[in-house]
């Protein structure tokens, strides 16, 4: 309602000072009146009006401009109900102005906990990955363990290999190494090799575990931490699955997404992404390792076989040549024996009463062939000498050359048994590598799963 002014008259009989303090009365109530509906019109722009209340579900952004605006007009004009469609203005808050603190206050409350709920479901999720990382890079690094223990059954069959060959030269009287010696040499320094690079490889592999746990258990440190304030937050529902990316946008101490909650789940990501690199690496290093024991082994086992067949050609050889000694010696000596004989016979008896009538040089006839002037040089005598002295001269070459067939027949022999001994001694070697393989080997699954892996990288 607006006051208007009544016009005078514009006679007045009366003093003018009666007439002027009415008007000037009159004047200042008209401009309180503007003053008033001018403040009032002025703050209706910025009350709560009507009787909307904050809805249950609304953002945590509208809740929180409901209680900045609260705050700024408490004490200040607030808007009424009316049931014209024109909002009225009242100078003063309403009467449900506890409900609407209390409701706004509800409505920021329960916004902060649905967005530390996206932030807690994150982190759990979070937590979620690095477990599985961790439960893969386990599995890888028993793989590798089981590598290890492999590589380290082969240096016990290769230091036994060494060992058995080495008393097989001390047995044989060898001085010297020849190429399985080499060989097993070199497999001792690949698997060493091999040991180190696998050892290595764990060690960073244990790192990685620890720094994935740690990674974990600060991860679930942050989401228990925000879950404090989920006590009246129900557990299901669609407010831990969304996530709205204002959430995520910025940090702040005060806010649900907070500093430590971001560096936990850098942190973890970069964990993460090294256990998946080092993976990629642990298998290649499994597949090359596979590969280079496989080849190693391989090599190792076709040297030995090979010294063996030399070995057993060397035997075979030995075996002819020494039959043919053999023979040679039966021979010379029933050559040694008739010129015994021979000599025994040519020399007679040994005392001269054994001597036959006939062998006598002074027998009748040649008596009788003697007592003529001449006669009496017979080469009977001379001839006897003469041949005694060929036979000695025969039997001693002989003899010597039967103690020399001998003698080499006794180191025939002696090789022939040494290199008996020594391929034995290989081919338990090659039997004991080529039972040990099954223990030493790395299982198939892991074989398989090598190159399964290698074929999808391929892909």
């Amino acid at each position: 309602m607006q006051v208007k002014t009544v016009p005078l008259g514009s006679v007045t009989i009366g003093p003018p000072s009666w007439s002027e303090a009415t008007l000037q009365s009159i004047r200042r109530a008209e401009l309180l009146v503007r003053q008033s509906r001018s403040s009032w019109s002025g703050r209706s722009s910025g009350t709560i009006s009507g009787t909307r209340r904050p809805q249950k579900g609304r953002g945590a952004r509208s809740a929180e401009e409901s209680m900045a605006a609260i705050g700024q007009r408490t004490g200040a004009t607030v808007g009424v109900p009316s049931s014209s469609t024109r909002t009225s203005v009242a100078p003063f808050p309403p009467p449900f102005l506890r409900e609407l603190c209390a409701g706004a206050s509800s409505a920021v409350a329960g916004g902060y906990m649905r967005r530390v709920r996206e932030v807690e479901g994150r982190l759990r999720r979070q937590v979620g990955v690095v477990s599985e990382e961790g439960v893969k890079l386990e599995r890888e690094r028993s793989h590798v363990e089981k590598m290890l223990s492999s590589i380290r059954t082969s240096l016990t069959v290769n230091r036994r290999s060494s060992e058995q060959r080495c008393c097989m030269r001390t047995m044989t009287q060898q001085s010297e190494e020849d190429g399985a010696d080499f060989l097993l040499q070199w497999e001792r320094k690949q698997l060493i090799s091999l040991k180190h690079d696998l050892e290595a490889a764990l060690g960073e592999s244990l790192s990685q575990l620890q720094a994935l746990a740690e990674s974990s258990r600060r991860l679930q440190a942050c989401a228990s931490e925000r879950a404090l304030v989920l006590e009246l937050t129900p557990c299901s529902g669609s407010t831990g699955a969304k996530n709205d990316s204002q959430t995520f946008e910025k940090t702040d101490p005060i806010s649900p997404f907070t500093p430590e909650c971001n560096q936990a789940l850098q942190m973890s990501s970069l964990a993460v992404s090294q256990s998946q690199q080092l993976r990629q690496k642990l298998r290649l290093m499994l597949t090359d390792a596979i590969a280079k024991q496989e080849v190693v082994h391989t090599t190792v086992n076709d040297g030995l076989m090979k010294k063996m067949a030399e070995t057993v050609t060397l035997q075979q050889n030995l075996s002819v040549s020494r039959a043919v000694t053999r023979h040679a010696t039966y021979r010379k000596q029933r050559e040694v024996n008739s010129i015994r004989y021979s000599q025994g016979r040519a020399q007679g008896p040994e005392r001269s009463s054994d001597l036959l009538s006939r062998e006598k040089l002074t027998r009748p006839m040649v008596q009788v062939y003697q007592r003529h002037q001449g006669t009496q040089r017979l080469p009977e005598a001379k001839l006897l000498i003469q041949g005694c002295a060929m036979l000695s001269h025969c039997l001693r070459v002989s003899e010597d050359q039967l103690t020399m067939l001998q003698t080499t027949s006794l180191k025939l022999l002696d090789d022939l048994r040494a290199k008996t001994a020594a391929a034995q001694v290989d081919a338990a070697i090659v039997r004991m590598r080529r039972q040990q393989v099954d223990k030493r080997a790395v299982a198939a699954v892991l074989q398989q799963g090598a190159t399964r892996r290698t074929g999808t990288n391929h892909k």
